[in-house]
């Protein structure tokens, strides 16, 4: 490189001389306020001695906060108390509501049990009625076969024709008369009176009135006694259809070929010829 050569300075470049006379004039400013200051107080300033205190805020303040949490805990108790007093509202509603419904119930179920207690009543008293009404019917019906006892039993019974129901005396004429009687009643499987019947019910219930008791079904009561001839019947004898010990259906004999059974559903308890259904044999049990 040459001797000669150029060298760049590092130097800052000086500012412009109307930045710099600012400057001056700004700090000539401050120092001639602050002489002027100097200047106008007292040529001595007496040190300062007493101390002032300022008041403090810390007691009132935690007064202030005693308070608030005193205040926020009050009406947490009564929140507290509000809710229980409706908590014990609403419960005791619920109960009034329950017992209410219980009281309907009782009221009800005892309406009920009146109805029922009342129904009960008017059927024993029309079943006590038609008691009295088929016991003075048996009454009519076995006077006269009683007033001829003496000469019904000694004649002999005819091989050649079933006897008529006149013949009927003693227990037969109780039983013809108790069948008879429930002519008209309604037919139910399992019937055993006073007003509904299946065909044993009837058969059983008939010998009872003359205190034999029979076995309850049919089957049973086509062997209860003595076989006999469908041409040598009495009245009070047991037809039955099927076979002996296996019968599916059983009436009465009453009489003059007839018979009184407790058919079916449809018909109910009848008093029919025997030429009407042709039973398959006859036990006699008197």
């Amino acid at each position: 490189m040459s001797h000669t050569a150029h060298i760049p300075s590092h130097r800052k470049p000086r500012q412009r001389a109307s930045k710099s006379a600012l400057r001056a004039g700004v700090a000539g400013g401050v120092l001639s306020t602050i002489a002027v200051a100097g200047a106008a107080g007292p040529a001595q300033a007496e040190p300062v001695t007493q101390t002032i205190e300022m008041p403090t805020i810390t007691s009132g303040l935690s007064t202030a906060v005693a308070a608030s949490a005193q205040a926020t805990q009050q009406v947490a108790l009564d929140l507290e108390t509000q809710a229980r007093e409706d908590a014990a509202a609403e419960s005791a509603a619920k109960k009034a509501k329950k017992a209410k419904a219980e009281a309907v119930r009782k009221a009800e179920a005892e309406k009920k049990a009146e109805a029922a207690a009342k129904s009960r009543a008017e059927a024993e008293a029309k079943e006590r009625a038609e008691r009295a009404s088929r016991t003075a019917e048996r009454t009519t019906l076995s006077a006269p076969s009683s007033s001829s006892s003496g000469n019904s039993a000694s004649a002999p019974a005819s091989s050649s024709a079933p006897s008529s129901s006149s013949n009927a005396t003693g227990s037969a004429a109780a039983i013809v008369a108790f069948a008879k009687a429930q002519v008209g009643d309604a037919y139910v499987s399992g019937g055993t009176g006073p007003n509904a019947w299946d065909c044993s019910g009837l058969v059983q219930a008939a010998y009872r009135t003359v205190g034999i008791d029979l076995p309850r079904v049919s089957q049973s009561q086509s062997t209860a006694g003595t076989q006999v001839s469908l041409d040598n019947l009495q009245p009070g004898d047991i037809l039955y259809w099927g076979g002996a010990g296996s019968a599916y259906h059983v009436a009465i004999y009453v009489g003059d070929g007839q018979f009184v059974g407790a058919q079916n559903s449809s018909t109910g308890t009848v008093q029919r010829s025997m030429d009407y259904d042709r039973p398959s044999g006859a036990v006699r049990v008197l």
